[in-house]
């Protein structure tokens, strides 16, 4: 294990015997930074001794956020996986080449003749991009339809992704994450149903029945969603634990319900992904044009409007920097892949993966944060091709704190022990009531065989900025050990982390029957 880096010694030796003769014999007693830094150093290599760590790969980087000196090392050029942590550079990335205050705009066009009240031809739904979009915000939009005086539509209602790619899934994602809502499909018109703003989703509602042995019930939001329930959750006996399968048959939207939720107990709730958001956003939208009595001959239909088309309404985004919100404190994939489609569309004309990522590592080039080498494959860190180092993100947190959006960018991070959702995301049920509880600023990073952590910590008397890599163990999961080197950076005692109780693996990505919630999923 390596600590402290060795320092070279530059000075001609003539120099150096001036200073010499000039001030005396140098003492042989280490000052108290010194011994200070040896003890950090130290604990830090005991802590990672621990037996969770036995054949794992470890890298670890440590720096004075404001100068940048190295404060503590070990292996942190290692090319490893970053999983969520990877998330810190495309918000930086998006910040930088979008901008805080960039929106998506959703537009419904008139591709037709109007009649007074109707319209010879397709209403178009245009999607901009946005990852927020939600069933009220198409209720609003079908609303200003009718306001505009429509009534009839003697065409369909047609989606139009067509701002990016027709490529849904991204480089290495797993086939069978595809129906869980950490893994969506990328669209240009994608529609989520509440403010954790999961692009591509659906949500069920499974409330249990009064006694055992009786269906729970199962309510879809949004209600108009062009999915097909089968199978059955039941209720199994009171005081027991929830066993949920929900999941969506691979290639459509049916959606296959099994298991059991306790009688008396409360409601859960359950997201799953959608196969072609835009059909699904497009035909939502014809529901809530009815409701607001326009009449749709055709029902829904896909392609982009024609040149010329009229715009009657429009739905604008939050823009970026409150987006970052919930991406970053929640772990959000879907937002993150949204940012690199749209900065490949915005700086170079193309909406792709290929040109957002080539936008992202032009822009790590030009701000000199290619220290080392590295891949992005995707925006989230979901693939399992992205490669990063601890040194490389060390020059990030270095590098951002100088720039005119970093306290948009600080702020989204999660922030150890903070009870409030939006404020301690993934962070806030780790290292309460330690040294470090409200000290930190971190984004997480989990995924089977990988945990992680980046971000910043207020130490004793300044701030260090710190990386740590974990990947490739196969036991119990290592977290706490990434905790107890964060507790000792903010100043508490070097105390070795608590063992695993007996039997408790690291679970899987995604258990086959599991409790309920996103919680019980282990990807942040």
């Amino acid at each position: 294990m390596r600590s402290l880096p060795a320092r070279r010694w530059c000075v001609p030796l003539a120099a150096l015997l001036t200073v010499l003769f000039v001030a005396g014999p140098v003492s042989g007693r280490p000052n108290a930074g010194a011994r200070a830094g040896t003890e950090l150093a130290a604990d830090l290599d005991r802590l990672l001794t621990d037996r969770r760590l036995a054949g794992a790969q470890v890298s670890v980087e440590v720096t004075d956020a404001a100068t940048g000196e190295v404060v503590y090392q070990h292996a942190s050029d290692a090319l490893l996986l970053p999983a969520s942590t990877l998330k810190t550079v495309t918000a930086a990335a998006a910040l930088e080449l979008l901008g805080p205050d960039h929106r998506f705009a959703t537009e419904v066009l008139a591709d037709g003749r109007r009649r007074g009240g109707v319209l010879d031809g397709d209403l178009v739904l245009r999607g901009g991009g946005d990852p927020s979009l939600l069933p009220a915000d198409l209720d609003e939009l079908a609303g200003q339809v009718a306001a505009a005086g429509v009534t009839e539509v003697n065409g369909a209602v047609r989606a139009d992704a067509s701002r990016w790619d027709d490529v849904r899934l991204g480089p290495n994602w797993a086939w069978d994450d595809q129906p869980y809502y950490y893994s969506p499909q990328i669209s240009a018109l994608t529609l989520t149903t509440d403010t954790d703003y999961d692009p591509g989703t659906v949500r069920l509602t499974v409330t249990p029945a009064a006694e055992p042995g009786r269906p729970a019930a199962v309510r879809l939001t949004p209600a108009d969603a062009p999915v097909r329930l089968t199978g059955r959750i039941d209720t199994g006996p009171g005081g027991g634990a929830p066993a949920l399968d929900v999941t969506r048959r691979l290639g459509g939207n049916e959606i296959v319900l099994a298991g059991s939720l306790p009688a008396g107990a409360a409601a859960t709730d359950e997201w799953v992904t959608v196969d072609d958001p835009a059909a699904v956003a497009a035909a939502v939208f014809a529901a809530a044009l009815q409701r607001h009595g326009v009449t749709v001959a055709r029902g829904v239909a896909a392609g982009p409007a024609a040149a010329g088309a009229a715009t009657l309404a429009r739905h604008e985004s939050a823009p970026v920097g409150e987006l970052l919100v919930p991406f970053l404190k929640l772990s959000n994939n879907g937002i993150a892949e949204h940012l690199v489609k749209e900065i490949g569309l915005v700086r170079v004309g193309s909406g792709s993966w290929s040109a957002g990522l080539a936008e992202v590592v032009a822009f790590l080039s030009r701000s000199g944060l290619d220290v080392t080498a590295a891949r992005q494959s995707d925006g989230s860190g979901l693939s399992r091709h992205n490669l990063m180092t601890a040194r490389r993100y060390a020059a990030l947190l270095g590098f951002a704190r100088g720039r005119p959006w970093f306290r948009t960018w600080y702020d989204a991070l999660p922030v150890a022990g903070d009870p409030r959702r939006m404020v301690g995301g993934t962070l806030t049920r780790r290292m309460v009531g330690t040294a470090a509880e409200g000290r930190v600023h971190a984004k997480t990073g989990s995924m089977t065989g990988v945990d992680a952590l980046t971000g910043y910590v207020e130490g004793d008397g300044r701030t260090l900025a710190f990386t740590v890599l974990f990947n490739n163990f196969a036991g119990d999961s290592p977290r706490p050990v990434i905790d107890a080197l964060v507790v000792r950076l903010a100043g508490g005692p070097a105390a070795a982390p608590p063992p695993p109780p007996p039997s408790s693996p690291l679970p899987p990505s995604r258990p086959a029957v599991r409790t309920a919630g996103k919680a019980a999923l282990d990807w942040t």
